[in-house]
């Protein structure tokens, strides 16, 4: 990227997300912020709110003091009131669409959610020191999805000022981090016409300069809470007289560990956070387990779930306690189009900041940009997932994450060069392409 002014612009951009962090299915000013900077952009549709979302099939939707919560954060931060009352049960996030005639449509699926992780306040991180740290306190963007939505920004500028021909979209999507936004904007049919998807990730452990040209072996995932609920009594006159909630939880977590692994492929199970209990001298009539499955594809974290669902029926029963079971989000395994992988590695060889191209590498976890995936494939179109490298200080999800400015410049001129040759293998007759 050789404009000054447009790196500034950019660069001034992230810095805004990035102090502003907020939670899934709360992005009040992020969305409001990224729709002030769409509007001023000639684009053809802009849809948000739920024009975007099959609003009954959200999950992980916080409670309605959570979401007024932050809507108030929001408002008092700038965003704008139309677009707050226009977004304001969370759903969150925007498309916009760019029509050029005849040719392909594209879509490019970035994230814009943040983490509840406390971000470090050390003169070493550059946040800090050049005074753009988060300001919502026990929030931060530890994963990069600040960057991705100015890289998203980015990419439609460059096709704007392009002779691009065909349909672009720009995907915003609310909620990666708690695997639950995905599928929402899938079942919404916003997808339904395109060609090609891609959807970056920057970092994954991958320094500054290299590109992953396709990402696979993602791991379906299902979060889970699992809630108990038994009998309280006296702990020290009468404990036969209760029936302990957190027997039945410790006996869930020992026995979910315990679960068989599969020889189609690699499993997990983790019960995460745990809880229960009011006080020492009571039997515990309550107690929780937040937890999740993952599998190497879809049928094997299935093959978990059922097993994990047993484990924790038989906990209740063997402390004489009940069970409520609830789904909290989820994403299946999907796999990068190699017809479109081949594109990707071909325009980062010559992509300025570039000085290795990785073929194709596992993912390590799951990401719910895989039922915008799927969606696609299952309509006859190409979809990817990519990675373009930046040196980090500090891993994902860790209070000292951070990325390098450059590397979103190379974010933005790899996914713009992509889309271009998309575009131009159509117009040549490379159907496969796109």
């Amino acid at each position: 990227m050789d404009d000054p002014t447009l790196a500034a612009r950019y660069r001034t951009l992230r810095r805004d997300l990035h102090q502003y962090p907020e939670p899934a299915w709360c992005e009040f000013y992020t969305t409001s912020r990224l729709i002030d900077e769409l509007e001023r952009r000639e684009i053809d549709k802009l849809r948000y709110g739920s024009a975007i979302h099959a609003t009954e099939g959200r999950r992980n939707v916080p409670d309605d003091t959570t979401l007024t919560e932050w809507r108030q954060r929001a408002r008092e931060a700038g965003a704008n009131d139309d677009v707050l009352e226009t977004i304001g049960d969370g759903v969150t996030g925007a498309v916009a669409v760019v029509e050029r005639g005849d040719g392909p449509t594209i879509a490019l699926r970035v994230d814009i959610d943040a983490l509840p992780i406390t971000e470090a306040d050390s003169d070493d991180h550059q946040p800090t020191a050049a005074g753009f740290r988060s300001t919502n306190e026990g929030y931060m963007h530890a994963c990069g999805h600040d960057a991705h939505a100015t890289i998203g920004l980015g990419v439609l500028d460059r096709v704007l000022g392009s002779d691009f021909t065909g349909t672009f979209k720009l995907i915003l999507q609310p909620a990666e981090e708690t695997i639950s936004g995905g599928k929402s904007i899938a079942d919404s049919g916003v997808l339904d016409d395109v060609d090609a998807l891609l959807a970056p990730h920057i970092g994954l452990d991958h320094p500054s300069g290299e590109v992953v040209a396709g990402i696979d072996e993602f791991l379906a995932v299902r979060q889970f809470e699992a809630t108990f609920r038994g009998e309280s009594a006296h702990a020290g006159a009468r404990p036969e007289a209760g029936d302990n909630a957190v027997q039945a939880m410790a006996a869930a977590v020992q026995n979910l560990y315990g679960l068989s692994r599969n020889s189609a492929g690699g499993t997990r199970v983790n019960a995460g956070r745990v809880g229960g209990g009011t006080a020492s001298n009571i039997v515990p009539e309550e107690a929780f387990i937040e937890g999740e499955v993952r599998g190497e594809t879809t049928d094997l974290m299935e093959y978990m779930w059922d097993r994990a669902e047993d484990v924790l029926a038989g906990a209740a029963t063997m402390h004489n306690c009940e069970v409520t079971i609830e789904r909290l989000g989820d994403a299946p395994s999907a796999h990068s189009d190699a017809a479109l992988v081949e594109v990707v590695d071909r325009v980062a060889r010559r992509t300025t900041g570039v000085d290795t191209v990785v073929a194709s590498d596992s993912l390590g976890g799951s990401e719910d940009a895989t039922y915008l995936m799927q969606r696609v494939h299952q309509r006859g179109g190409l979809a990817a997932y990519l990675g373009v490298g930046t040196d980090h200080p500090g891993g994902h999800h860790t209070p000292t994450f951070d990325v390098e400015a450059q590397d979103i410049a190379v974010g933005i001129d790899l996914l713009a060069g992509v889309i271009a040759d998309l575009a131009a293998d159509v117009s040549a007759g490379n159907a496969d392409a796109a």
